[in-house]
């Protein structure tokens, strides 16, 4: 087996194919960009399968596999495979060095073949090329659906939603409206009277401090944090009780997760405290068909807000309690299986590290 550089492998291709120049134009061969395919056109560029890679602006250095009789447009460069390597393996190579942290340029982020044609890599013979990749296709084929079992599994829930209680917007069910305050609960803002960044004292103990990113990131659960208060930080702020439906109000708009544990948040997170006419699981779901109507009505300032005043005043249907525990069964039962289909995704994805490590690692891994 010997040592390569990539230009020994493969060469690489500009595009002319300007995406504005496509518009009056169909046909059956795909035509790509960094987001994968931009339309199909009457022409192509490549009569074999080739590797993309984006090369300006957003995406950059993304590696793409694309196929036979297609095209890519100006922002993207063809890498062409030589005779003596697989066009998978090198896909799975190129994937593993990594290339969008190799960019440069301030103002529009680039990467071209020449900034990483150097990379080396160990090259084995075609038959060991095939079967390494081959063994990286089927564990990448795992994950892909996986991941769409995972994404189903987060669908189904708003269907069921939909299904039991119809269009919360239109209330097409007839359903009894209420005000979040005070007919549904209690609203409140967090509490944090100095900003941490200007006191590290508050920082550093034992109390989970969740901040407006942990809760738009979240799914339906807040399950971890990244920082915590100290006694200090406490002193100055409230703990609010695993259950509690967080809402952000600053910068990422009315986004909703359920605490997983106590803990402290600021006042750009209000905490929603149901009574007995509606629970944190119904909530959660009913903002996700509001969500994007309130950060469009959100004012615009340094960054987007709205007020407690907003939501206190905002309309809930309100279906009876029995049928709101029976969805929220029906959630709880989903996030169990959603748990474990995230563990043997994760083993996948652990899975297909350690075979990329130990096939380019030490064959690619360096400059």
């Amino acid at each position: 087996m010997i040592k390569v550089k990539l230009d020994d492998i493969c060469m690489a291709q500009s595009s002319n194919l300007m995406q504005k120049n496509l518009e009056k134009i169909s046909g059956n061969h795909p035509i790509y960009g960094a987001s994968g395919l931009i339309k199909t056109v009457d022409f192509y560029k490549q009569e074999k399968p080739y590797i993309g890679i984006v090369k300006d602006g957003a995406g950059v250095g993304r590696v793409m596999l694309l196929p036979a009789q297609s095209s890519i447009i100006s922002t993207m460069q063809y890498l062409l495979p030589k005779e003596n390597i697989h066009l998978n393996y090198l896909f799975y190579a190129l994937q593993y060095f990594d290339l969008g942290k190799k960019f440069t340029g301030a103002t529009i982020p680039h990467i071209y073949f020449k900034d990483y044609k150097n990379r080396e890599l160990w090259l084995p013979t075609l038959p060991e090329q095939q079967r390494i990749a081959a063994e990286l296709d089927a564990v990448c084929s795992i994950l892909a659906k996986q991941k769409q079992q995972y994404k189903f599994l987060g669908e189904l829930v708003k269907s069921k939603f939909n299904e039991m209680f119809g269009c919360p917007v239109a209330n097409d069910m007839g359903w009894a409206m209420n005000k979040i305050e005070p007919e549904l609960g209690k609203l409140d803002r967090g509490v944090s009277k100095h900003r941490p960044r200007n006191a590290p004292e508050l920082l550093g103990g034992e109390y989970p401090l969740i901040q407006t990113g942990e809760v738009a990131s979240a799914e339906l659960y807040i399950t971890e944090h990244k920082a915590t208060y100290s006694e200090i930080g406490l002193k100055q702020s409230k703990v609010w009780k695993k259950g509690t439906l967080c809402i952000t109000i600053a910068a990422n708009i009315a986004k909703t997760a359920i605490l997983g544990f106590d803990a402290c948040f600021p006042d750009s997170i209000v905490g929603f405290t149901a009574n007995e006419k509606t629970n944190s699981i119904f909530m959660h779901y009913w903002f996700s068909f509001f969500q994007k109507m309130l950060e469009e009505q959100a004012p615009e300032s340094a960054q987007k807000n709205i007020n407690l005043q907003i939501l206190r005043e905002l309309n809930v249907i309100t279906p009876p309690i029995d049928l709101q525990k029976e969805f929220a069964t029906f959630v709880t039962q989903t996030e169990q299986a959603k748990a474990t289909l995230k563990t043997q995704l994760n083993q996948t994805e652990t899975l297909y590290k350690a075979l990329m490590q130990k096939y380019f690692e030490d064959e690619g891994g360096q400059e």
